[in-house]
C-alpha cells in the first residue's frame, strides 16, 4: 500500500481497511470495487479478475498464520478458529483432512487465545494477534510451515482482485499501479520507515517487524505461488472446506500498464 499512502496515487483511489474476510465481503457486495482479498474468496465470489503479480504468500514459516495448541498435533480434536481469514480456515482443513488426521471438531471464536485454549485443544490465530502469541506457553504450529513440509510448494494467503463489473472505469495501467507499490514499499528506506511505525502498535521491536516483512513475507504472485495456489483449491475442494474455484482469470494484457 505504500503508494496509495505516501504516493500520488492515493489521491486516485478511495481507501478504506478492514480484514481480509471483510475485504471479500465488500466484493461480494458490490461496495468495493478492488480488494485484498483471502485466497479463498476466489472460490466462492464471481466475476473477478486477480490482479497479476502481486500476493500476500509465503515459502517459509509466516509467523503471522499459527495453529496455537496445548497438546500435541496428533492428539487435537477440537479446533477454535479465528474467522478473520477464509483461507487460514480452509487451510486448518486442508492440513488436518489431508494428513494430521480426519474427524476434527471445528468452531468459530473470536481470536482470545486463552478463552479459545480453555474451551477447545487448539486456536488458529491470524495476523498481529498471532505475531504476539508467547511462544513459550504453548505448542506453536506454523501453517505456511506446515503446508509447505507436506507439499514443497509456497502458499499464498491473499491475493488483489478486481470485480469485472469495475473494469471497464478502471485505469487501464491498473496492474502496473499495484506492482509499483509493492516494490515502492519494498525498498529498505521504506521498510525501515513501516517498521518504525508499526513496532510499537503491534508491540514487537522494530528488527522482528523488517524480518517479518522482508523474510516471512513474500510478495509476488510467481510460477511457484500460483502451482501452489492450484493445489490449495483442488485439495480444499476435495475436502469440502471450500466450493470448487474457477479456473484463475486476469486482468487482461490491455489492462497492464506499457512502460
Amino acid at each position: 500500500m505504500w503508494d496509495f499512502e505516501h504516493g500520488p496515487r492515493g489521491a486516485d483511489f478511495d481507501v478504506s481497511y478492514t480484514v481480509p474476510s471483510a475485504c471479500a465481503a465488500e466484493l461480494l457486495a458490490g461496495t468495493a470495487d478492488i480488494g485484498i482479498i483471502p485466497a479463498a474468496a476466489y472460490a466462492q465470489i464471481p466475476d473477478l479478475a486477480i490482479i497479476p503479480g502481486v500476493a500476500i504468500a509465503a515459502r517459509r514459516a509466516v509467523r503471522s498464520i499459527l495453529l496455537v495448541s496445548k497438546v500435541p498435533l496428533e492428539k487435537i480434536q477440537t479446533v477454535a478458529l479465528d474467522t478473520s481469514s477464509m483461507t487460514s480456515v480452509a487451510l486448518t482443513k486442508v492440513l488436518f483432512e489431508r494428513w494430521l488426521g480426519s474427524g476434527r471438531r471445528f468452531t468459530s471464536m473470536a481470536p482470545d487465545v486463552d478463552r479459545m485454549l480453555r474451551e477447545h485443544d487448539a486456536g488458529l490465530l491470524i495476523g498481529d494477534t498471532a505475531l504476539q502469541v508467547d511462544r513459550s506457553r504453548y505448542l506453536v504450529f506454523d501453517l505456511a510451515e506446515e503446508w509447505i513440509r507436506f507439499t514443497g510448494k509456497p502458499f499464498v494467503f491473499a491475493l488483489w482482485a478486481i470485480r469485472r463489473a469495475a473494469l471497464a472505469n478502471a485505469p487501464a495501467d491498473l496492474a502496473s499501479i499495484f506492482l509499483a507499490s509493492r516494490d515502492h514499499g519494498l525498498q529498505a528506506e521504506n521498510v525501515d520507515a513501516i517498521a518504525r511505525e508499526w513496532a510499537e502498535r503491534v508491540g514487537l521491536s522494530q528488527a522482528e517487524v523488517r524480518t517479518y516483512l522482508t523474510e516471512n513475507i513474500h510478495y509476488h504472485l510467481d510460477a511457484g505461488c500460483l502451482e501452489g495456489l492450484q493445489l490449495f483449491y483442488r485439495y480444499a475442494a476435495e475436502c469440502g472446506a471450500l466450493p470448487r474455484a474457477p479456473a484463475l482469470q486476469f486482468l487482461e494484457v490491455a489492462k497492464f500498464a506499457t512502460s
